[in-house]
């Protein structure tokens, strides 16, 4: 962790925490915002998934996006993690897998920001 030399860089970290914090907690109303959940079993730890599940906060975060962010067990695809399932408000859930951390972007750009498919949907 950076050394804090001024308030302004503390009051910057405490906003950018309360952000990263209110994401993973506003499942309290799950129904009403877009839900990402990131497999995070053995195979999906292994392949990536932390980061994975690091950048849909950090970037949900910057684009100030309310959405709730959690990690799941094992969604049975393992050769295909790691896994991203994302469901919009009255919705059905939608399954990517070989979710990079590059991709995290992406995905949300085009599955919450404009409603589209995305590139690396895994079929049920």
């Amino acid at each position: 962790m950076a050394k804090i030399n001024t308030p302004e860089e503390l009051r910057l970290m405490r906003e950018k925490l309360r952000a990263d914090l209110e994401i993973r907690e506003n499942s309290n109303t799950p129904d009403k915002l877009p839900q990402i959940r990131v497999s995070m079993d053995e195979c999906g730890i292994a392949a990536g998934a932390k980061a994975v599940l690091a950048t849909f906060i950090e970037e949900l975060a910057a684009r100030r996006i309310r959405g709730v962010v959690t990690q799941t067990s094992c969604a049975g695809h393992c050769k295909d993690e790691p896994t991203v399932e994302i469901t919009m408000p009255g919705h059905r859930p939608v399954l990517y897998g070989h979710v990079t951390p590059e991709r995290v972007a992406e995905l949300v750009e085009r599955q919450i920001v404009r409603g589209e498919t995305a590139e690396g949907l895994i079929e049920a």
